[in-house]
């Protein structure tokens, strides 16, 4: 139904997800993340909200990636029908794929990044969305949009594409959540809110909001001054 990749930048510490699928609505139920934790992708037929944050949970409170995957995933009766990857703060990434997932179903994993998926046309579109983030270039986001795209011209989620999401953060920056929940063309539509989200005057208006490392700041007059066609609060 789902594919997904989870990726952390080791240079800058910034965190960063994307999630493709024939469905409806797969940020809201595919992608949690928190600067003090990791990232984390719930899916499949009968995917668990509940897991994607209980995983963060875990890794907040120290557990590698793997070690907080398995914690979350062992007692869950109804875990054959799910798929849970996550990407703690270093870098360790862990992933579970439930018995009765839809084939082509499996996960991907190396330093600093994992990919999940099931109801895939065959395993190479997660070959080809680990590929597609490791040969793109330009910021984290960009890389994203781009290992989605590998994954669709791979042969995608078996059904097609209906919805797409992306999810990137970081202790210096405010968040930046995307998500087409329904389109008959979800990539492009996302690639087209990202570039209309980082550019322009909503992007510099991005820039004054407070972070991790800038908990209280706040723009000035004269900022509200020069950016007086953003929004002053979303």
């Amino acid at each position: 139904m789902t594919f997904s990749i989870l990726v952390r930048d080791a240079e800058t510490g910034r965190i960063g997800g994307a999630a493709a699928t024939g469905s409806l609505c797969v940020g809201g139920w595919v992608l949690r993340g928190r600067v003090e934790a990791g990232m984390s992708a719930s899916q499949g037929t009968a995917p668990s909200t509940l897991w994607g944050e209980a995983v963060l949970d875990e890794m907040q409170a120290g557990a590698p990636a793997p070690a907080a995957v398995t914690e979350v995933t062992a007692p869950d009766e109804g875990r054959a029908h799910r798929q849970l990857s996550a990407l703690d703060l270093l870098g360790n990434s862990g992933a579970f794929t439930g018995a009765d997932s839809v084939p082509a179903c499996a996960s991907r994993r190396d330093e600093n990044l994992v990919v999940a998926g099931n109801m895939l046309s065959s395993e190479a579109v997660l070959d080809a969305v680990a590929q597609g983030y490791a040969n793109a270039t330009g910021t984290m986001p960009e890389r994203l949009l781009a290992a989605l795209q590998a994954g669709e011209d791979a042969g995608s989620d078996s059904r097609g594409l209906l919805s797409a999401a992306l999810l990137c953060l970081g202790p210096d920056m405010a968040p930046l959540s995307l998500r087409i929940d329904a389109s008959d063309s979800p990539l492009a539509d996302l690639r087209a809110l990202h570039d209309r989200a980082t550019t322009g005057l909503y992007a510099e208006w991005a820039r004054l909001v407070p972070t991790k490392e800038a908990p209280f700041r706040a723009p000035s007059e004269a900022d509200f001054a020069r950016l007086d066609e953003t929004p002053r609060s979303e």
